[in-house]
């Protein structure tokens, strides 16, 4: 049996970016991610041991959008690093990080990096 645990479409206001405006005022991104981690007894179980807290790495997603960066990748990898260090259970993912209207000419809605580990 293959698990995984879904983390969608978290919201956050932070200051990644490259150009200046962008590192002093700002932007929304929205972060998903899909771990793939062995909760099968807790299927019968019902004990939070028995899985990942997922209210956990929602803690561990938020401190690292709130370190600012230049690329949306580097943050995507920072992300990866800290959920695989402090979750050894989790075996491999797929993380989203959206930035919301980047400053770029056209109407864009959004712009995303997608790893798959």
């Amino acid at each position: 049996m293959k698990t995984a645990i879904h983390i969608g479409s978290m919201r956050f206001y932070a200051f990644h970016g490259v150009l200046p405006q962008e590192q002093k005022a700002g932007n929304y991104f929205r972060v998903e991610a899909t771990l793939y981690t062995d909760f099968s007894r807790a299927l019968t179980s019902d004990e939070l041991t028995d899985t990942i807290n997922y209210a956990e790495i929602c803690r561990v997603i938020a401190d690292e959008m709130a370190r600012p960066s230049r690329l949306i990748e580097h943050v995507a990898g920072r992300i990866i690093a800290a959920i695989t260090r402090q979750f050894p259970t989790v075996t491999g993912g797929k993380l989203i990080v959206t930035k919301e209207k980047p400053p770029i000419p056209g109407d864009i809605r959004d712009v995303s990096v997608v790893v798959e580990w």
